[in-house]
This record gives structure tokens, sequence and C-alpha cells, in this order.
């Protein structure tokens, strides 16, 4: 999957088109069937656009821009094509899910347009809840009837891998002192990843210690906490309302999150 040349998008402006037209495919894709899985959607919509040329040297592959506060603006989900040779096509389908719907637009527009809150709160930032969630958004796809093909299905669990890796990796670096050969044969040994991918990976890990750990922590959390609300809930378990919980009232740190499922939970076995 690494060097297979029909994985990839031909890097020139038909690959790029090509690339585009896909993620916003998968977008409007994800619209014809969310009302099944949240009660409330942003307001504010969102576009697929490729990163400007003159910053594309200074840009991640892909990231979201959350629209302006006054509406004027959507959101963005923005992907770098300078280089189409990093873009593997069985990867990109997840890409679109988590930086655009249901991932990161979902959550932060969402908590961008909510009520009673104060602007700090609107707008704060946790690595695993946010991302966390992002990376549930990647999984919560499957469940909504998407990567139908196998090889965008590989795509999403290329991901999980990817992010698990991350958990062995940051903890090697930083609690056993694992050098940057060692980094990164495993994730030679253990993904799919590219060889450059690897070294970017590794090399962020060694001077941001520990913020990788979060998409796959907060997933594991938002998953134990679903699946505790539906054992607990039976047939009064209802997605759209387990994530009105999750994202519903901003970005708060896991322990804080659970505490708000597990209330959602007591109030649901109350007598109506």
């Amino acid at each position: 999957m690494r060097t297979d040349p029909s994985n990839f998008y031909s890097n020139d402006d038909a690959g790029r088109a090509a690339f585009l037209a896909d993620a916003q495919r998968q977008t409007e894709e994800i619209f014809t069937v969310a009302d099944q899985y949240f009660n409330k959607l942003p307001k504010a919509s969102m576009e697929v656009r490729r990163v400007e040329p003159w910053r594309e040297n200074s840009t991640s592959i892909a990231f979201y821009e959350s629209p302006s506060l006054d509406g004027s603006r959507p959101g963005y989900y923005y992907a770098n094509l300078k280089d189409m040779s990093t873009y593997q096509i069985s990867v990109s389908t997840a890409i679109t899910y988590h930086e655009g719907v249901p991932g990161h637009h979902f959550q932060i527009a969402l908590s961008q347009e909510l009520t009673g809150l104060p602007d700090f709160r609107k707008h704060s930032f946790y690595g695993a809840y946010t991302e966390g969630w992002a990376l549930y958004a990647e999984r919560l796809a499957k469940d909504m009837g998407f990567y139908q093909d196998p090889m965008s299905d590989f795509g999403r669990l290329h991901d999980e891998i990817w992010r698990s890796a991350r958990l062995v990796i940051d903890t090697g670096i930083h609690a056993k002192q694992w050098t940057r050969e060692q980094a990164i044969d495993y994730f030679r040994q253990n993904t799919p990843l590219s060889e450059g991918d690897m070294v970017t990976e590794v090399e962020r890990f060694f001077v941001w210690p520990g913020q990788a750990l979060g998409y796959k922590i907060g997933m594991m959390k938002i998953l134990e906490l679903r699946a505790r609300a539906k054992q607990q809930l039976g047939d009064n378990f209802d997605i759209r309302d387990f994530h009105d919980v999750v994202i519903g009232k901003g970005a708060m740190p896991l322990p804080i999150l659970e505490a708000q499922v597990d209330a959602y939970i007591q109030a649901k076995q109350q007598p109506q």
C-alpha cells in the first residue's frame, strides 16, 4: 500500500481536482444521514479547500479552520496538495471525516454557536477531547454506513493503527529513552505509514511530548462512555442524545465529560 501507484492520486492538477471532488462528495454524503445520528447540526456550513500555494511549505497535510464568529465565513477543511504523493487514496476518506464532518467541523462549529456559555468556554481546546472526537468521528462514519469498499475501510484501520502506535512510541521516547531509529523502526514494523510520514511523526514526538497521545486516548474514552450508556440504558439509548452530551456543551477535560455522560445516564433512568 505504501508504494502501490493505484493507491495515490496523480501528482498534477488532475489529481488535485480528483482529491477535492472526492472530499466534497464524502462531505455531502455525511449530511444525507447526519440527522439520524445528531439532533443538532452546526448552522455554519463547511467548504473543502486547497491550501493556498503561498503557505504550502509551512502547513500540515490537512487541517480544519473554524467559521467566523459572525457567521460571514464558513468552516474550512484545508488540504495541502503540494505533493500528492503524500495522499494515499485509501486514507483520504478518513481524513475528510476527521477534519471535516462529522469530525472537527461538527464539534468546533457547534461549540462556537452555543448560547449561555462565556466566550472562553466556546473556544476552549483540550487535545484529548477535540482530537479524540475527530478520531471517534472516523469510526462513527463506519456506523453511519460509509467505508463500503475494502480500500477505504483499510484506510480507516490504517488511521487507528497509526494513532495506537503513537501511544507506544511517544511513551518509548520519553519514558524508556528510545532512540530516533528505534521509534521509526517501530512505525515501520507495525503501521502502513510511508517512510516520510514516519520520520515526521517521530521528530514531532521529540519536540511535543504527549500531544500525540490524545487522539487515541480521547477516542477510547468516548467509545467507552458510549458502550456504558448503551449497556445501562438499553432500548432507551439514543445515539443522537449521546452525541448531544458529548459535543453539546463545549470542549472539556475527559473526566468532566465522563461525569456529564454519567449524569445523562442517571437522568434517563429516572421515571418519566
